[in-house]
C-alpha cells in the first residue's frame, strides 16, 4: 500500500474536504482518503503508483488540484 500526503490550496472548508473524499474514494484501488481544511492537506492511501495518476487527474477535473 502506498500513501501520499499533499497540499490542496483550494480546500477552504469541510464541504471541500467532503467533496475530495467522496470523489477520490470512488477510484478503484484507493483505500483511504483523509483531509483537513485547516491545513489544506490531504492523505490518500492507494494500491499502486498508476492510481496516483488517476487521483491527480480527478482532483484537477473537480477543481482541487494538488500543489506539488
Amino acid at each position: 500500500m502506498l500513501s501520499k500526503t499533499f497540499s490542496v490550496p483550494a480546500i477552504d472548508c469541510e464541504h471541500c474536504v467532503a467533496t475530495v473524499k467522496r470523489e477520490v474514494s470512488q477510484i478503484q484501488g484507493v483505500a483511504r482518503v483523509e483531509g483537513d481544511h485547516h491545513t489544506q492537506m490531504v492523505t490518500v492511501d492507494y494500491e499502486n503508483e498508476s492510481i496516483w495518476d488517476q487521483v491527480r487527474q480527478l482532483l484537477d477535473e473537480i477543481g482541487y488540484p494538488p500543489a506539488e
